[in-house]
């Protein structure tokens, strides 16, 4: 059976490479999903990349990699600090979670400090900019296998 991980990505994302360019960079969306796709072949691991604005939508993706991935790497943005629904989600899932975040939300504003996320995932990714999504997925496919 091959690996399945998916890749979800929270609000705002799809604006990447116009959007605070000084905090997130000049990569897009689609220039991530390219480095996370190449890492994947090299696990040799199926990935299902997405990307919404919309909070229940992430829930409903969430909630389907319970049965259709083997693990979950997860920049859920804006909703990693407000998002009592996706935590909900993310509690109900038995396949490990990676969060990543490009910036490192640690260093910014002080409404970022409360997250969501880390409380339900095996490992936090941030602050390396477009490299956090390779080792995103370079970390979600080794836990994976310790799984199985």
């Amino acid at each position: 059976m091959s690996l399945k991980l998916y890749f979800l990505n929270g609000p705002n994302l799809n604006l990447l490479g116009e959007r605070e360019p000084e905090i997130y960079g000049t990569a897009t969306l689609s220039d991530l999903e390219k480095l996370a796709n190449e890492a994947a072949q090299e696990e040799k691991a199926q990935l299902d990349f997405r990307q919404t604005n919309h909070e229940g939508e992430l829930v409903d993706w969430v909630q389907e990699a319970r049965d259709q991935a083997q693990a979950l790497i997860l920049n859920a943005a804006a909703y990693t600090h407000t998002s009592v629904a996706l935590h909900d989600a993310l509690k109900a899932l038995t396949i490990p979670v990676v969060e990543v975040h490009l910036s490192n939300p640690s260093n910014r504003e002080s409404f970022r400090k409360r997250n969501f996320v880390s409380p339900c995932a095996n490992g936090v990714i941030a602050g390396f900019g477009p490299l956090g999504y390779r080792l995103g997925v370079s970390a979600a496919a080794a836990l994976a296998r310790q799984r199985s």
